[in-house]
């Protein structure tokens, strides 16, 4: 486990925001020299605090179509693994975004991106419940993103229309 310094903390504040700032602009806005910034950037690399940087798409705003589903997964724990040789399973799936172990109604909740439903329900069908620790799935989809990983999708829509007062 990897403390986390102030400097550790400001750093993650930020590029959580902004991957794709540099490390001059992160080290003159947190007030620390390029070398500590980009020391720590690698340790936290390293020990797997920082897994990656990702570029967040907002798919409305294209012509490609994308479907996404929130599947919930009900398992029976292996003996001796318990959920993690299941969440293994799960997440090599080469569809699936995110698998979490939840507390509550489900065990596991998979967040699923494909190109149509029927690429869902395939899914949902012939892979994750033909897994034998799989006891029932729920499938919901997601109608509209408004808001994800911290960033609002939706523009404000103005009222355009005139005042007209008698």
């Amino acid at each position: 486990m990897v403390e986390l310094t102030e400097l550790r903390k400001l750093i993650l504040g930020v590029v959580e925001k902004n991957s794709r700032i540099d490390v001059h602009e992160l080290s003159v806005l947190l007030g620390a020299t390029e070398i500590e910034v980009a020391n720590e950037l690698a340790e936290m690399e390293k020990k797997k605090v920082i897994c990656g940087y990702h570029t967040l798409i907002n798919w409305e705003n294209t012509s490609d179509e994308r479907v996404n589903a929130m599947i919930e997964v009900q398992v029976t724990p292996q003996r001796g693994e318990g959920f993690d040789r299941i969440a293994e399973r799960i997440y090599n799936f080469s569809e699936v975004n995110a698998v979490y172990l939840m507390s509550g109604g489900y065990d596991f909740l998979i967040l699923l991106e494909e190109k149509t439903m029927r690429a869902v329900s395939h899914f949902v069908s012939e892979k994750l419940s033909t897994i034998e620790a799989v006891r029932g799935t729920a499938t919901h989809f997601v109608l509209k993103k408004y808001k994800d990983h911290g960033t609002v999708l939706t523009e404000n829509k103005t009222d355009e229309r005139m005042v007209i007062t008698p």
